[in-house]
């Protein structure tokens, strides 16, 4: 299978030549990797033209965006700058943080899955961080959720759920869109993914309140948001990332953001969160 991959990159010169080289060395070779150097200040673009001067099939692409830290939009607006220079004949496109360590065999997996059942659209592992020594599962990881890190969707899933949307929970609302369109979603434990940097570490308050805002564009409803602020807050163990969960939504009611799904998805979606809380519960 041929898989494209877009990385945005903004100041990871800390990381970037792990996560490549980790993709350089995989069993199953990427058929294109494209980089997009998004204003950083650092030495991330030397990084990727060094790669370049080994593998012809990176590619780099510079763009000048804010340093806002915008979770969502800025990083969608990057991978669409990567998305423009693609070929087109791939089979399976990536959106890889740069901040990430492959095991070798993990695009050899993911083309086993989705050449075992055409019915699959998306394919993932598990994220893992460093603590005390020991690679350990991130904390916010979800056992059917793929974490927006590490995303990678049969062509025909990409294109029937409407790409990628440009507001933060892009990375959920990609998979209730999936689900709504028929595809299944399949995540592989036996793939431990290295995440150098845990989620969320840079986020600040008004990044927290754009995932309130999320849930609204999403069309929860104030019962499934609210119950979404208490799940993370209990994860997090703060009661911060609670409030701003809500207040972001409640801006959100006031103000009325375009909403990234129709009065149908929305129902869809609010019966399948029902179902998985019922599940979780009976």
């Amino acid at each position: 299978m041929r898989f494209s991959i877009i990385i945005p990159a903004h100041n990871e010169a800390s990381s970037l030549g792990l996560t490549l080289q980790s993709l350089v060395d995989q069993t199953l070779l990427p058929y294109e990797i494209v980089v997009v150097n998004d204003n950083s200040t650092d030495n991330t673009q030397n990084i990727v033209e060094d790669f370049q001067q080994k593998f012809d099939f990176i590619k780099l692409v510079n763009v000048t965006s804010s340093n806002k830290h915008l979770p969502g939009t800025k990083i969608i607006n990057a991978f669409y700058k990567g998305f423009g220079v693609l070929k087109n004949d791939y089979d399976v496109i990536c959106k890889f943080d740069a901040d990430l360590i492959f095991p070798k065999q993990y695009l050899e997996t993911l083309a086993f899955h989705f050449n075992t059942n055409k019915n699959i659209g998306m394919v993932a592992g598990y994220c893992y961080i460093q603590k005390n020594n020991q690679w350990v599962l991130e904390d916010i990881t979800s056992k059917d959720h793929i974490r927006g890190a590490l995303k990678a969707y049969r062509k025909d899933c990409f294109e029937a759920i409407g790409q990628l949307k440009k507001s933060m929970g892009w990375d959920t609302v990609d998979e209730l869109l999936a689900k709504y369109n028929n595809w299944d979603i399949v995540l592989d434990e036996s793939l431990h993914v290295k995440h150098l940097k845990p989620t969320g570490i840079s986020y600040n308050k008004s990044a927290k309140y754009l995932q309130g805002e999320a849930m609204y564009k999403m069309r929860y409803g104030f019962i499934l948001t609210l119950i979404t602020a208490i799940k993370l807050g209990l994860k997090k163990n703060s009661f911060r990332y609670f409030k701003d969960y809500v207040i972001g939504y409640y801006k959100a009611v006031l103000n009325k953001p375009k909403q990234v799904v129709t009065v149908e998805e929305g129902r869809f979606i609010r019966r399948l969160r029902w179902k998985g809380i019922k599940e979780k519960l009976f």
